[in-house]
């Protein structure tokens, strides 16, 4: 029995997501919609009585106060209806829950063949709307066509009672699963295979293969399990456990690296070994803190004598730049399953972002799968639902703009968890699988969604690249298991636990088994969202929202139980042995057999040649210009550009709240609207201990030299950590590395090499930065392939590539939040002081970007000089010297001064002659001193009581008092190098040029 129910918004009531297409349909397409309202539809396919209907309606789907609904369609008057609702086979969230709260309402159970589905109609009017107009508000606006689908009705057209039609998005494959043994007589043939079933394997990987799979000795232990050729099951599990995602075939590659201005040559035989993991693991040795690194899901540290946090970072380009939303949903309960995952499990406690996408206001030619303007809209959308509705506060987040990211956008996320650091007798940190223990597989369901994710993240984005990469995250689901696991660790039930993310469960098992050597699979017993899978795909399928755990026999019944309680769905669906063996069956059948160690037989390094080119070489120069005359304007401008103005309406669209332990908040100042250096969290809320969280991201400095690109955004995140109490001797890392294709093709990628190279002079300094700071990274990612060909104005495609990025994200403990620190002034008569020095380093800098210039100069790190400052600064907050403090990064010392003054709401006066300078460029003019991005600066304010005692602290270091914070006033005046007022802006005007850009969208 097929039945629909209809909910809206009261007609008195204004309709805010109607509203929100109607501005949409204008500000995009200058399309008028005079009037609309959305229309919710919840369609079931079970047998339910007019009665329980009825029921259902009122109880669960409608609010008496607001909401009008109905078991007919909605008597709503339109000009054109348009009705979106997802394809067959994605996840339908609302459904799910729906079917839930219906479960728990009429006391039933639903049928295998039952099910919910949720939809919307957009009921529009508008006298000059075109079926064109409809048209492309519902393709380009509503819905994405790869998952979801829609239909327009004009009101000739509308039979008011039948509706839309009950639509049932159901799946029905009529396909019976199936083995499919491959032939692989050639290497042509093996990579006629991989180019034909998307594997993406190397080809130099496919003589390896093939000769495991001849070896006598192989052939003949396979012969008794009843294979002979491999199977599609295998090849899928080796592409995917071979894959640049999973494996990091590129870092752990080899680079000849050839320096153009010497001609010398010098082989890296692994960047990751060399440059990650030595200097991380010397640093472990040092720092007493550090608990766990390198080997999980995610890094360990010690936040007190009871607790360790855990922290990682993520991407998920690829689906993000295919369906935006859904895209950027998984990516963040995906990460926030790593830390549910590591050890034996921690509770989450923070999430943030960080978003790179092409310009939003982009008119141009070229035709990105999605423009930027509803990539950002989506991905926005997706960290959002997968934050707020996990219950896990987003504390930090950034957003940029750079014509790069049209090929590929970027889409980063981060995961911060706490465990107790000993369960049931045992350190947290250690697991392992042991022979004899059931497989169980916890959570969602498995479908063909996210197929194929991880070797579609190690492709360049293209019209070839399979749609069915992108899954829908359910952050429902992922709470009610993150709850129930919790518990199940309480109480010492299982020994093993991890994600299933990239590669599904060939990844989470495959690996996990490694610890046991062996395991047996019952792929017939995973639990599928809808018959006719074949075993491949249950095998590598990224469906979300799913954990493997170890289970001894002796505690499976307790464990199952328990999470029948949670109403989280378990199943064993193998076991761990020490056979040596992967051994997959179906229905009692053998589907894979293969060496544990496969992966250990003689793969070879990828390979790569890098050439460096000095900057100078390539023919950069810095700019002639003369000084600008008009610095009030310039200023304005400045702040106004979309790197530096406000993002206040992405910021307050996430719960930062939530869990309550929120000390320094993502925005502050007077007005709660300034972006806080950092955010400071109490994770455990008995205790004054907080957790402090950064990130940095500068990819305009790989236009002349990734490594000063790499030094600047750690020093930034350093600094920006310090500002709100943070300090070096705690302080763990986590690198995130989104790099361009680097393997040159004359053809296809003409300066691969270049790339090649600036990602070898990255890692050396992501080396250098963190021994020299001591900053072991806790945990890393690399996403590389952030490139996508785009079609142009006369059909052709394009490459587009982005910058080389990394962003890097810092935390430490803070002893006492009640020392914790933000950049707002907070006294009239306070002094301003600028710490660090001055150069004339405003190469790929924002103030050149507004010139249209990329110069020569780029910022460098004196670490040696910087770290005196940084732990003099660290020392005056703690013992309350300073007022406020805030690190100079993007736009220079007159956007970050003016980011102060607004923070304060007080008059803030700056003395240019004041301001301490590196004469290494040659002295700074006064463009220079106003927008140079040197590294190591902060802007301080300090009570002149305590003056004497600041400059002491400070004495020898480039530390100098450069105004006051006033009340006489409110504006921002700059005095310059000649003693007259060189800018005088009020705080009015300044917030005015600041917020106009995206002011509006708040």
């Amino acid at each position: 029995m097929r039945s629909c129910i209809e909910i809206a918004l009261s007609p008195q009531l204004m309709d805010a997501e109607a509203q929100g297409l109607i501005k949409k349909a204008r500000d995009y397409f200058d399309i008028g919609i005079e009037a609309g309202r959305c229309i919710h539809l919840v369609t079931m396919e079970a047998d339910l009585s007019p009665d329980d209907l009825a029921l259902v309606k009122d109880e669960i789907f409608t609010n008496p106060v607001i909401q009008v609904s109905s078991l007919s369609p909605l008597d709503v008057d339109f000009d054109w209806c348009i009705w979106v609702g997802f394809r067959p086979g994605v996840r339908d969230n609302a459904g799910s829950t729906a079917m839930e709260a219906i479960s728990d309402l009429l006391k039933r159970e639903f049928l295998p063949d039952e099910g919910i589905y949720t939809s919307k109609r957009y009921c529009l009017t508008g006298k000059n709307l075109s079926k064109n107009d409809v048209e492309k508000i519902a393709d380009e606006l509503l819905a994405n066509a790869i998952i979801q689908q829609w239909k327009v009705f004009s009101r000739s057209e509308w039979d008011a009672s039948k509706g839309v039609g009950a639509i049932i998005p159901k799946v029905l494959l009529n396909h019976e699963p199936k083995c499919d043994v491959m032939d692989i007589d050639s290497n042509e043939a093996l990579q006629a295979i991989s180019d034909a079933r998307n594997l993406a394997l190397n080809s130099r990987d496919i003589p390896v293969i093939r000769d495991y799979f001849l070896d006598p000795d192989v052939v003949a232990s396979r012969k008794k399990a009843g294979l002979s050729q491999p199977t599609d099951v295998e090849l899928e599990y080796i592409s995917q456990a071979r894959s640049d995602h999973c494996n990091h075939n590129t870092f752990q590659g080899l680079f000849r690296y050839t320096d153009g201005a010497t001609n010398e040559t010098v082989e890296e035989v692994n960047l990751f070994k060399t440059y990650i993991k030595e200097p991380t693991l010397a640093l472990k040795d040092e720092k007493n803190w550090v608990v766990s690194v390198l080997w999980d899901n995610a890094g360990v540290g010690k936040f007190d004598d009871t607790n360790n946090y855990v922290i990682t970072g993520e991407t998920h380009n690829s689906p993000s730049n295919m369906e935006a939303y859904g895209g950027a949903i998984t990516g963040i309960v995906g990460v926030y399953r790593d830390p549910m995952g590591t050890g034996l499990g921690s509770r989450l406690i923070m999430g943030s972002y960080g978003f790179c996408v092409g310009d939003m206001n982009y008119d141009g030619p070229l035709k990105a799968p999605l423009h930027p303007r509803r990539l950002l809209d989506g991905v926005i959308e997706g960290v959002k639902d997968g934050g707020n509705k996990s219950g896990v506060p987003t504390t930090f987040g950034q957003t940029l703009f750079n014509q790069g990211y049209m090929g590929k956008s970027l889409v980063f996320v981060t995961a911060l968890g706490i465990m107790p650091s000993m369960v049931d007798g045992k350190p947290s940190h250690e697991k392992t699988t042991v022979p004899g223990e059931l497989i169980v597989m916890s959570g969602g369901r498995v479908g063909k969604d996210g197929i194929h994710g991880v070797t579609a993240s190690s492709e360049v984005l293209s019209e070839n690249t399979p749609a069915g990469h992108v899954q829908i995250g359910d952050p429902y689901t992922q709470k009610k298991m993150h709850d129930f696991l919790l518990a199940a660790r309480d109480e010492g039930l299982y020994g093993f636990i991890t994600d299933n993310g990239g590669g599904g469960l060939s990844s989470s098992v495959g690996e996990s088994a490694m610890l046991s050597n062996g395991c047996e699979v019952w792929l017939d017993k995973v639990p599928l969202k809808y018959d006719g899978l074949d075993m491949w795909e249950i095998w590598i399928s990224e469906s979300q929202e799913r954990m493997t755990i170890a289970v001894k026999p002796e505690n499976i019944d307790r464990f199952m139980a328990l999470s029948k309680e949670h109403e989280v769905e378990s199943t064993v669906i193998g076991e761990y042995t020490d056979s040596g063996k992967l051994h997959i069956k179906y229905n009692d059948h053998t589907c894979a057999y293969v060496d544990m160690d496969l992966l250990d037989k003689g793969f070879p390094q990828w390979e790569f040649d890098a050439l460096w080119m000095p900057p100078a070489l390539r023919g950069l120069t810095e700019p002639v210009l003369s000084p600008p005359k008009d610095v009030n304007a310039l200023i304005l401008s400045m702040m106004a550009r979309p790197n530096i103005c406000s993002k206040e309406w992405i910021a307050r669209q996430y719960d930062h709240e939530v869990q309550g332990g929120s000390v320094i908040k993502p925005l502050v100042g007077m007005k709660h609207n300034i972006p806080s250096d950092a955010s400071v969290i109490r994770p455990v809320l008995t205790s004054m201990k907080g957790l402090a969280f950064s990130q940095a991201l500068l990819p305009w400095y790989s236009k002349i030299d990734a490594y000063h690109m790499m030094t600047a955004t750690i020093d930034e995140a350093v600094r920006r950590l310090i500002a709100v109490g943070g300090t070096l001797s705690h302080m763990g890392g986590v690198d995130n590395f989104c790099w361009p294709d680097i393997q040159f093709h004359p053809v296809k990628n003409p300066d691969g090499k270049f790339k090649a190279a600036q990602l070898v002079r990255a890692c050396r300094a992501l080396k250098d930065a963190c021994m020299a700071y001591g900053i072991p990274l806790l945990s890393g990612k690399d996403s590389m392939y952030v490139d996508g060909y785009l079609t142009g104005e006369f059909g052709e495609a394009i490459k587009v590539s982005a910058l080389e990025t990394v962003q890097f994200s810092a935390t430490g403990v803070v002893d006492d939040v009640t020392k914790c620190m933000t950049l707002a002034p907070k006294v009239s008569g306070d002094l301003v002081y600028v710490l660090g020095t001055t150069a004339n380093e405003m190469g790929a800098s924002e103030y050149y970007e507004l010139l249209d210039q990329t110069g020569l100069n780029v910022p460098q790190v004196n670490f040696d000089q910087f770290k005196v400052v940084y732990r003099a600064l660290e020392k005056a907050i703690t013992n309350g010297l300073t007022a406020s403090a805030h690190a100079v990064a993007r736009g220079g010392l007159a956007t970050h001064g003016a980011l102060v003054a607004l923070g304060g709401g007080m008059g803030f006066e700056l003395d240019l002659t004041r301001v301490p300078v590196d004469e290494k460029n040659g002295m700074p003019g006064m463009d220079a001193l106003l927008f140079s991005e040197s590294a190591g600066r902060f802007i301080v304010t300090v009570a002149p009581e305590n003056q004497s005692t600041f400059e002491k602290m400070f004495k020898g270091m480039a530390c100098a008092m450069v105004g006051r914070v006033t009340d006489e006033h409110s504006c921002f005046v700059i005095k310059g190098t000649d003693g007259k007022v060189l800018s005088d802006l009020s705080l009015d005007a300044l917030e005015a040029a600041w917020a106009a850009p995206f002011g509006d969208m708040i």
